[in-house]
């Protein structure tokens, strides 16, 4: 007899498994509470690497892509102006004097200008410099395309000093996002030296590009539209932004006046020897050997190298002590620094750029390194303040560091000898980073945590 037939009931879809819960136990008169239970069905989710946590806070993925167009100009306007003023009036001298003069305007500049910005907000003060700065660009623009009398040049190129320092106020927005995780500092303040070595290497690349390819004043617009587009991004970013230290007690002691700060600035500026002289002797060395349209591409490979140390050491814990471990970074970079002047005088173009590869791994750790110790030893108020000191050092550095390679370069006879320059430079700044001086504490607590 014939089974009566059955509907089949519709299958019923898997419900979603109920989350986790956590468990308790009960020890004497204490109550434990445990982690919930990993589920068997699969492997437990993999943590998220360093820079995807701290790229996952709220506006700052933003705020990094616009501090980045802000800063790509500032390896373009140098180029540009010599391009300008040298295709103008026919002398390199008068474009490097014009250039030097508008270092020498930002190394007073510059101080003041953080100084504003500490007391009265980004918001408020980073923006009116920029416009300031961005006039002096375009006034520039005008007097080369006009052939202007020589001395409007000197002062219209000194009214850009007054650019913010833009990677300073991203350090201070990741200080004031991150103070209580020093890990997760160390990896923001890597970051933003990876990011300062990459807007160095490529804007002296467009900048040539575009004044050769286009037309001479193309570097430099092109370098305004970037900096005032970067900036009104970085600015709107109003949520990542510190708080202004507006009552000038309350905002601490100047930094040059913090225990430390000072011999600190020394070895900056040795540091800054080390790359102004690299620059110089490097863009020397491969003219005399016939390579002169390769010179910017063999410097860009010290640049690289440093990008790549840099987003690298971000992943290591931070240190314990930043000054032995500011000790350990410039003397790798002082070893490292044999390997450009073997390769010169051995070795072909080739070879010093692969050198050059390898010299680049020690900059950033040693760069990153010492703006943690600035950030450490400078009350939280005047932060930008104190990151500016580090960068004018850096910049006096740099313009002591290409006179002496570009004199060494000249009177050895042979541009290969004048990478001593920077191996000496290197060898000063580690010498510099093991004073007693560079170790001493702060007097009084700020809101910054770590290592000394």
């Amino acid at each position: 007899m014939p089974l009566p037939h059955v509907p089949r009931l519709p299958r019923l879809s898997r419900r979603p498994p109920l989350p986790a819960r956590p468990r308790y136990a009960v020890h004497g008169a204490t109550l434990v509470i445990m982690p919930p239970a990993v589920p068997s069905g699969g492997p437990a989710p993999r943590p998220a690497g360093p820079y995807a946590r701290l790229f996952a806070r709220p506006g700052a993925l933003g705020c990094t892509l616009g501090g980045l167009l802000a800063r790509l100009p500032m390896g373009m306007f140098t180029v540009s102006a010599v391009w300008m003023i040298a295709d103008a009036y026919g002398s390199y001298a008068l474009a490097g004097s014009v250039t030097a003069t508008g270092l020498a305007a930002t190394a007073l500049a510059g101080p003041l200008v953080a100084r504003a910005v500490d007391r009265h907000g980004q918001s408020r003060a980073a923006l009116p410099a920029t416009l300031l700065a961005l006039l002096g660009s375009l006034a520039l623009v005008v007097c080369v395309h006009t052939r202007a009398p020589v001395w409007t040049l000197f002062a219209a190129y000194a009214a850009t000093a007054t650019t913010p320092n833009t990677g300073g106020m991203a350090r201070a927005r990741w200080a004031h996002l991150l103070r209580r995780d020093p890990a997760a500092r160390h990896t923001a303040n890597s970051f933003e030296q990876a990011a300062d070595e990459l807007c160095f290497m490529l804007g002296p690349v467009l900048a040539t590009f575009l004044c050769t390819a286009l037309f001479p004043e193309a570097g430099t617009l092109a370098g305004c539209g970037l900096l005032l587009t970067g900036t009104l991004l970085f600015l709107g970013r109003r949520s990542t932004e510190p708080p202004p230290a507006r009552v000038p007690n309350r905002a601490g002691s100047a930094p040059l006046r913090q225990p430390g700060i000072p011999a600190l600035l020394l070895v900056f500026a040795a540091t800054g020897a080390v790359f102004g002289a690299l620059e110089v002797v490097t863009l020397a060395y491969a003219d005399g050997q016939g390579h002169r349209a390769a010179g910017g591409a063999v410097l860009a490979c010290q640049a690289a190298g440093s990008a790549v140390a840099g987003l690298a050491f971000g992943t290591l814990p931070p240190a314990r002590s930043h000054r032995r471990r500011l000790a350990g970074c410039t003397a790798a970079m002082a070893a490292l620094a044999v390997l450009p002047l073997l390769a010169a005088l051995t070795a072909p173009l080739p070879v010093v750029a692969g050198a050059l590869l390898v010299a680049g791994l020690a900059t950033a750790p040693t760069m990153v390194t010492g703006m943690a110790l600035i950030q450490r030893l400078t009350p939280a108020g005047r932060l930008n303040e104190g990151m500016t000191l580090a960068v004018t050092a850096l910049l006096g550095g740099i313009a002591a560091g290409s006179a002496a390679g570009g004199r060494a370069a000249e009177s050895l006879g042979s541009a290969g000898w004048a990478y001593g320059i920077p191996l000496l430079a290197a060898a000063a700044a580690t010498a510099l980073a093991t004073l007693p001086a560079v170790s001493a504490r702060r007097t009084r607590v700020t809101a910054h945590t770590g290592g000394t």
